[in-house]
């Protein structure tokens, strides 16, 4: 039992360890970014000011880019267990927003760098363009989950047989039919609200914090978006 808990332990701290080195060649990419633009600056920059070496970076990160973007999946990964693992009694809505809580109750203590990634995106189209696609990767998986918790039957196989057709315009969306459209509206919607939550917050961070901002964006859900009586 015990070399089980050491090496359960070892593992932990290994993951916290890999973790932190992500943050800090992200941190670095943003910041050097911030001043000299995402196109000046260089994985040998990055890496030096995180204290990696170049060749440490791709094993965090696939391409230059990625390092602005900084879609991390281990986020995705957590918030998608805790969907899986929480308490039955719970319904779909209320595990992934508590799952989504416990993901984003340190926002605050990164307000300096969010403020200088969305001024990075800002500059730099096409990296939004790439975030916004990593987002959807993310929102597509986290609908899957909600699927399984939902007792969903597994994706069924594409049927490539015969000739091709003529030019379908709903070929570039994946197939989510599987899923069902609660799944996939779900996902979206919790997506949607996170983001609105931390815009809401950084507009007015010196008057509201951002856990009290999450549950208004929340609640609004819960109450079935009815009009409120005043503009929160």
């Amino acid at each position: 039992m015990h070399d089980v808990q050491s090496e359960g332990a070892a593992l932990g701290l290994r993951e916290r360890k890999k973790q932190a080195t992500r943050t800090a060649l992200s941190e670095a990419a943003v910041r050097l970014a911030a001043v000299h633009g995402a196109e000046n600056v260089t994985v040998e920059a990055i890496s030096e000011a995180a204290g990696v070496s170049p060749r440490t970076f791709f094993n965090y990160f696939e391409s230059h880019d990625d390092a602005f973007v900084m879609i991390d999946r281990t986020v995705g990964e957590r918030v998608r267990r805790a969907v899986r693992e929480a308490p039955p009694e719970l319904s779909a809505f209320e595990a992934v927003r508590e799952a989504l809580a416990t993901e984003l109750t340190h926002v605050e203590e990164s307000q300096e760098i969010w403020d200088l990634r969305s001024a990075v995106l800002r500059r730099s189209p096409h990296l939004l363009l790439r975030g916004m696609g990593a987002h959807i990767a993310e929102e597509f998986q986290l609908a899957q989950t909600i699927a399984e918790r939902l007792g969903s039957p597994p994706a069924p196989v594409a049927d490539t047989s015969g000739a091709p057709g003529p030019p379908d315009p709903c070929a570039k969306f994946p197939d989510t039919s599987h899923l069902g459209l609660y799944p996939r509206l779900l996902a979206a919607v919790a997506s949607t609200a996170v983001r609105v939550a931390v815009e809401h917050w950084c507009a007015q961070r010196d008057t509201v914090t951002f856990p009290d901002t999450f549950r208004r964006v929340f609640g609004h859900l819960t109450d079935g978006l009815t009009e409120p009586r005043s503009d929160g």
